[in-house]
């Protein structure tokens, strides 16, 4: 474990620019407080010690804002950047060399029981917001935009982005012309069906008054 936590020290300075010194890590990054909490918990948590295990969890996550279920599994050099936000499964699995941002969800999708959170591949970048619903993998070395809400396996190697989200990047070369910013708008696109269906319906009863009229 303590290889592993300095490893997690290690990981922010190199990811963050804004990270001045070892003593500013250690005492003001939120992200990495939850992580070493979550590491305890998590021991705690394969040892049967599920009440103490949670408790500590639900400790961790009233001060830093993030929670992570100690049942997770969670590999090496996690970084969670500013992480005000973050959830973290129960049946998550996160691969080595990850990095997540605020507000991200690793959940599930209902009540079942057994594997239902997603599997995060090694090397993966996830966005700001996005949420990643369901027992299934983000493949290897992948990034998800920011606000995007991932219901299905991700490839290796691939960007998805979007509401659901899709794959317009896989292994370096674009196979959709959408961008983070030019996201669809599934609720918008809903609007804009019902404003042409009442439209024509306009239309229609104006011609029915015209014909009444002759």
């Amino acid at each position: 474990m303590i290889d592993y936590m300095v490893e997690d020290v290690c990981c922010v300075k190199e990811r963050d620019p804004a990270a001045r010194g070892n003593i500013e890590i250690l005492l003001l990054y939120p992200g990495l407080r939850a992580i070493w909490y979550y590491r305890v918990a998590h021991y705690l948590h394969n040892k049967r010690c599920f009440f103490l295990a949670r408790a500590l969890s639900q400790h961790a996550a009233k001060i830093t804002g993030i929670e992570i279920h100690p049942g997770a599994k969670i590999g090496r050099r996690f970084f969670i950047d500013h992480g005000h936000g973050v959830v973290i499964g129960e049946t998550t699995e996160i691969g080595d060399d990850v990095t997540i941002y605020q507000g991200v969800t690793l959940g599930g999708t209902g009540k079942e029981k057994g594997k239902r959170h997603p599997t995060i591949g090694n090397g993966v970048m996830i966005g700001s917001g996005a949420k990643v619903l369901g027992p299934f993998k983000v493949g290897d070395n992948s990034n998800i935009a920011s606000g995007a809400v991932v219901l299905e396996e991700i490839p290796p190697n691939s960007t998805a982005v979007g509401v659901p989200a899709r794959v317009v990047v896989r292994d370096g070369k674009r196979i959709d012309n959408l961008d983070q910013i030019n996201v669809p708008d599934p609720v918008k696109n809903e609007i804009d069906k019902l404003k042409e269906q009442i439209e024509k319906l306009e239309k229609e009863v104006k011609k029915s008054k015209k014909e009444k009229k002759k």
